[in-house]
Formats: structure tokens, C-alpha cells, sequence
């Protein structure tokens, strides 16, 4: 039976659940891949599903951060405090960027040279401040985030006149290409899971772009399905390196292999090249540059 005949074309089009064919639920990668691998007279015998669906899961997240399409997004406007709360599955950035009123993205640039670092109350003496139980109390604030978020960094200036930069016209000999864009910049806050902006970049809308590991929620738990027969050779390749059964050591090297070739083939397939689109970019590369 066709995978479509349960759904008619206008129960598609009318209904909210738009592009979901091209990916399939990690509960029928598991049901499959039992269906498939599982059994008499197949490479393995016995297997319990939650043995499956925990190597099921641990592919899926591995397979989250380098070779599935990174394709969650979260906007906000940012506020006085220059601050934004990672979000809930946050596990690292592909870009932050702030948009313009064409809509157009601004790509921000991480900060290296500053922190936000736990700051002990001091005394008038400086000694350290405790209270009543001995706990070391601590400032709200760090004096290095306070003073990096009040001032306008003059390299994030955004302060042109016929693409000259005129307030240091003539005198950025050495200046470090990565301060070279006036965009602004950001750092992240890893153990308080805040981003921090830098004060140009105050009210603007800032468009986090982020990876997660695609286990946050049920329905986040789904594979693409160029990438399925990956997901496979993942989970197999698990169960039996962790197999104390002879034959299964011996066939470890060969999945190890399968899932190397699969997973790249993944990447090949959702790296989404086109012909028509990397000729036009191509056909720029003519261009003569002049000095």
C-alpha cells in the first residue's frame, strides 16, 4: 500500500501539517530496523527495543550536530539589558544576526576578548563579603560586563560616509580584520546561558540560528529520509561493538566502515547542491578585481 493512500491531496492542503513526508519518526526508524535487523537467520538473533531506542536516540543526536540541515531560529528584540536566554534545546550557534527594515541579516561576531566573570562582594579593605552561614556573597553584576555593555566599541560604530570609515580615515594600519565590520558584536554566557550584545546592537531584532540534538520533543524526534539508511548502520554499528558475542566483534570493523560511507553519503545528499545555483555563483568568479 502507497504511503499516501491514507491522506487524500485535500486533506493535505487544507490541513496544518505541511512537508512532513520527507521525514520519518524515530519510533518507525526503531520498529524497521527490528523489522529489518532483528530476528532468525539475521545478524542479530535478540535485541531488546530499549537497547534499540537508546543507540536510536544517541544517533540522532550525533547526527544533529554535524550532517542533519540545522534549520531552528529564534527571534527576539533585544533589550536594555543586551541580553538573550539561550533557548530550552539550545546546544551551540550556527550564526546571530540582526535584521534591518529590508528584512536583510547582519551577521554579529563573537567577542573573545571579554567575559562575564563571577565578582565577590568586597569591603572598603577588600576583603571578601560572607553572610551569616559563610557563604561567599557575590555582585549581581561583573564590573567587565557592565563596562562592556555601556560603551559603543569604535570599531562597531556605525558611522560611514562614501564607504569611508571618516573617523579613523587613514589610521586603521594594523587594525585586526575581526574587529573590521561595524555589525556589533556578542558573547555568550555559557553558565548563566545568556548572550550578551553590545550596545549598538540595543532594540534591534536579533536572529539567533542554533543547532539542537533533536530530542527536545516527541515530535522533533524524526529523521530525514535521505539520511535514514545512516541511521541504520549507526545503530547497528552500537549494538554490536558493545556485543561480547564473538561473530559480532568480528563484523564490528565492516559496520564501522557502513556507517562511515553512509553517514558521508548523508552529508553529500543534504548539503543540497544544485547545478543551476553554484553555476551562477561561478560565473561571478570572472569578474576582473581591480586595485
Amino acid at each position: 500500500m502507497g504511503l499516501l493512500d491514507n491522506q487524500t491531496g485535500q486533506a493535505y492542503y487544507n490541513g496544518s501539517d505541511h512537508g512532513s513526508y520527507q521525514f520519518v519518526s524515530l519510533e518507525d526508524i526503531i520498529s524497521q530496523f527490528i523489522v529489518a535487523y532483528v530476528g532468525d537467520d539475521k545478524l542479530l538473533s535478540k535485541v531488546k527495543r530499549t537497547d534499540v531506542a537508546f543507540h536510536a536516540q544517541r544517533a540522532l543526536q550525533e547526527l544533529s550536530f554535524d550532517t542533519f540541515k540545522s534549520f531552528k531560529a529564534q527571534e527576539i528584540t533585544v533589550p536594555a539589558s543586551l541580553q538573550m536566554i539561550l533557548p530550552q534545546d539550545y546546544v551551540n550557534y550556527t550564526k546571530i544576526s540582526w535584521v534591518d527594515s529590508a528584512g536583510i541579516k547582519h551577521l554579529a561576531y563573537p567577542m573573545s576578548k571579554t567575559s562575564n566573570p563571577t565578582k565577590p562582594t568586597q569591603d572598603t579593605d577588600g576583603s571578601y563579603t560572607f553572610n551569616a552561614a559563610g557563604v561567599l556573597l557575590t555582585d549581581t553584576e561583573s564590573t567587565t560586563w557592565a563596562s562592556y555593555k555601556s560603551g559603543t566599541p569604535p570599531e562597531n560604530q556605525d558611522d560611514y560616509q562614501d564607504d569611508t570609515y571618516w573617523p579613523m580615515d587613514g589610521s586603521r594600519y594594523g587594525l585586526d580584520p575581526q574587529h573590521a565590520q561595524a555589525n556589533g558584536s556578542f558573547y555568550i554566557d555559557e553558565n548563566a546561558g545568556k548572550i550578551h550584545f553590545s550596545s549598538n546592537i540595543s532594540g534591534k531584532t536579533v536572529i539567533l540560528d542554533y543547532i539542537s540534538d533533536s530530542l527536545g520533543t516527541d515530535g522533533e524526534m524524526q529523521v530525514h529520509k535521505l539520511a535514514e539508511e545512516a541511521m541504520y548502520k549507526h545503530i547497528m554499528y552500537a549494538i554490536i561493538s558493545t556485543s561480547s558475542n564473538p561473530l559480532h566483534q568480528q563484523l564490528t570493523p565492516r559496520f564501522k566502515k557502513e556507517r562511515f560511507a553512509e553517514t558521508r553519503k548523508a552529508k553529500l545528499r543534504l548539503s543540497n547542491i544544485k547545478l543551476e545555483e553554484l553555476t551562477q555563483t561561478l560565473r561571478g568568479k570572472s569578474k576582473q578585481i581591480k586595485h
